[in-house]
């Protein structure tokens, strides 16, 4: 899809370094991939102890 972005160069060019991408579109990819993993991962921690699991885990490792 294309798609016309007023993008900060230096920050491009900065991602594009550390992502080793050597393209904008593989960069700006990249770091969208990035922000949602991150994102993923903040929302399972703000699960911790939330979560009620009834399980039995010494039954669970005898299953083996």
């Amino acid at each position: 899809m294309r798609t016309t972005l007023d993008l900060d160069e230096s920050l491009l060019s900065e991602a594009m370094k550390w992502t080793g991408e050597t393209t904008k579109t593989g960069a700006i990819n990249e770091a969208l991939k990035q922000i949602v993993k991150f994102k993923k991962r903040i929302r399972l921690l703000d699960l911790a102890g939330k979560v009620k699991l009834d399980v039995d885990l010494n039954a669970t490792r005898e299953r083996k």
